[in-house]
C-alpha cells in the first residue's frame, strides 16, 4: 500500500461558517435532479434538521522450475487412523482461529481508532450507539439513505461504512454509503452554524456519482500506522479525504470495486 499525504486529524468541534452555509444553500436552491445525478456536490441541507431531532508490488511470474514436476497431482492420502483424523481437523480449526482472532484484533483497533478520532472519546462511543439505534428505528441504512439523498429509478444501497470525513474544521464523523449510482456521506448529527443572532442545525452531506469517481487512494500514516485514509478523487479533481473506517479493509475493496466497474467518463 503506497504512503500518500494524509490530511492531520484535528481535534476541535466542526462548525460550518455563515459564508459556507450561503454558498451550499445557493448551490441546492439552484441545483436541479439531473445536475444532482452528473455532478459531484457538497450539499448541506440547509432544510432537513426541520423533520427533527439528532438523529504489492507487481512481480511477475516466477522462473524457477521443479527438476521433476510432477505429471499430475492425485487426491490427498486418507487419514491413517483416528489419530490422524483428529490432528488434520485440529490443524483446521486452529488456522480458523487465528484468522478469526487476527480479524478480531484489526476490528478492535479500527474501532478504538475510529473512537479516538472524534473531539469527544465519550461523545463518540456514546453517538455510535444511538445510530445504531436510530437505524433500527428508522428500519435500515437503505431507508435513511433515502431519506438524504436523492435517488434514481433503479438505485440500490450496496455497501455502509462508519467513518469520518476530513473537514477544514475537523474530522465529521457520519457514514459514507455506496449504490449502484453514487458514493455518498452523511454526518450522524446535524452540524451548528449561525445565521444572525440565531443558532440552525443541518446534515453534513457529500455525493459523488459513480461514473465522475477518477481515483481512490488508500493510505497509511507515516508517523502512525494505525491512522488510515481513503482519498477519493473525482474527475473534476475535487478531493475528499475519508478516515477512522471501522471496517477500512472492506471499504477499500469496496470503493476500488466501484471505480473497477464504473470507470471515469
Amino acid at each position: 500500500m503506497n504512503h500518500h499525504s494524509e490530511p492531520q486529524s484535528q481535534t476541535q468541534a466542526t462548525k460550518p461558517g455563515n459564508d459556507d452555509a450561503v454558498d451550499s444553500k445557493h448551490q441546492v436552491e439552484n441545483s436541479s435532479k439531473e445536475e444532482m445525478s452528473r455532478k459531484p456536490i457538497i450539499d448541506i441541507d440547509w432544510n432537513h434538521a426541520a423533520r427533527g431531532g439528532q438523529v504489492g508490488g507487481g512481480g511477475g511470474e516466477s522462473a524457477y522450475e521443479p527438476a521433476n514436476p510432477p505429471v499430475a497431482s492425485g487426491p490427498a492420502p486418507k487419514p491413517s487412523s483416528k489419530i490422524d483424523s483428529v490432528k488434520v481437523v485440529l490443524g483446521k480449526w486452529g488456522k480458523k482461529a487465528a484468522d478469526t482472532s487476527k480479524k478480531t484484533q484489526t476490528l478492535a483497533g479500527n474501532f478504538w481508532q475510529h473512537l479516538k478520532t472524534s473531539p469527544s472519546f465519550a461523545d463518540a462511543a456514546v453517538g455510535r450507539i444511538a445510530q445504531g439505534t436510530k437505524v433500527l428505528a428508522e428500519g435500515g441504512y437503505e431507508n435513511i439513505f433515502k431519506q438524504n439523498f436523492e435517488l434514481l429509478a433503479d438505485e440500490k444501497l450496496l455497501k455502509t461504512y462508519a467513518c469520518y470525513l476530513s473537514t477544514s474544521s475537523g474530522p465529521i464523523m457520519g457514514v459514507l454509503y455506496l449504490s449502484t449510482a453514487k458514493l455518498a456521506f452523511c454526518s450522524d448529527n446535524p452540524l451548528s452554524y449561525k445565521v444572525g443572532e440565531q443558532t440552525e442545525y443541518s446534515y453534513y452531506k457529500v455525493s459523488i456519482p459513480r461514473h465522475q469517481l477518477k481515483s481512490v487512494n488508500p493510505s497509511t500514516s507515516t508517523t502512525n500506522p494505525s491512522e488510515k485514509f481513503i482519498q477519493l478523487i473525482s474527475v473534476d479533481n475535487h478531493e475528499f479525504w475519508f478516515l477512522a473506517f471501522v471496517h477500512y479493509e472492506s471499504a477499500v475493496k469496496s470503493l476500488q470495486a466501484a471505480l473497477l466497474h464504473h470507470p471515469p467518463m
